[in-house]
């Protein structure tokens, strides 16, 4: 504790620690999404994706990196979400867009274009032409980490936007597909504040796991949200053959059928 002027003690923020980001009310996802790139709440998080930018991969040594929070991809009436973990480095954190440039995007969006939810099976930088049907890409945490994970606290801080992004969404969405352990525990506190009653206890992630949650009192006006399980994209899980396109493709099929999607 330190001592302000007269005499009123003031609480001293421990140097590097997150700062709730002040989004305000964000009319819409187009403004909330031009208020995330501006984020710097995170000081390890910035400082990571922002050397990153400098530094470079050599195969990428005449790119200009994003370094900047990435975030959603998709249309603003999206009923299905898919919900990762954060950008990659050298992935979302260059190109400026979530799963693309990247080894798991690569997997991502050819299971998306096979479900019929994409536009064409490839992702390779903003402006190539994809698009997503009926299906938007977020994350819980929308900066690049070192070594691909982020603190909780860096997840608890960045917390605030899924909450917004979530609310904006929720006219229209029906389905979540979660893409990971992270993701799941992520999400489900933001589904609790957003209105829909969440098992206690907490629904535990698993590969083709699934949730129907249904509307508290208060938003009774809404239907059923049905959430689903499914292992991360990450190399570790589509190279071991822990995870297939076929796994990928199925969970996402459901999914687009419960959000209306496919008949």
């Amino acid at each position: 504790m330190g001592a302000g002027r007269g005499g009123h003690t003031r609480r001293r923020r421990r140097l590097g620690a997150p700062m709730n980001p002040d989004i305000g009310r964000p009319r819409d996802l187009a403004t909330l999404d031009a208020r995330l790139i501006e984020c710097r709440a995170c000081p390890r998080l910035v400082a990571w994706r922002e050397q990153v930018g400098r530094d470079k991969r050599a195969a990428y040594r005449d790119e200009e990196y994003w370094a900047r929070p990435v975030p959603g991809f998709g249309p603003a009436d999206a009923s299905l979400l898919i919900v990762g973990l954060a950008p990659a480095a050298h992935g979302g954190n260059r190109t400026g867009r979530m799963f693309t440039g990247d080894r798991s995007g690569d997997f991502l969006y050819a299971a998306l274009h096979a479900a019929g939810l994409a536009s064409q099976p490839t992702a390779t930088h903003r402006g190539d032409g994809l698009e997503l049907f009926g299906t938007r890409v977020t994350s819980p945490v929308h900066c690049a980490p070192p070594a691909n994970r982020p603190t909780p606290q860096e997840r608890d801080t960045c917390r605030t936007w899924l909450d917004a992004e979530l609310q904006l969404l929720t006219p229209t969405l029906r389905s979540i597909v979660v893409l990971g352990g992270f993701g799941w525990q992520a999400l489900f506190p933001v589904l609790d504040d957003a209105g829909w009653v969440v098992p206690r206890p907490r629904p535990r992630f698993g590969h083709g796991a699934g949730v129907e949650l249904l509307p508290r009192g208060d938003a009774a006006d809404r239907g059923p949200l049905h959430v689903f399980g499914c292992y991360h994209v990450s190399q570790q899980n589509t190279f071991t053959g822990r995870l297939t396109p076929a796994m990928l493709t199925a969970v996402l099929t459901d999914a687009a059928r419960a959000a209306g999607l496919h008949s």
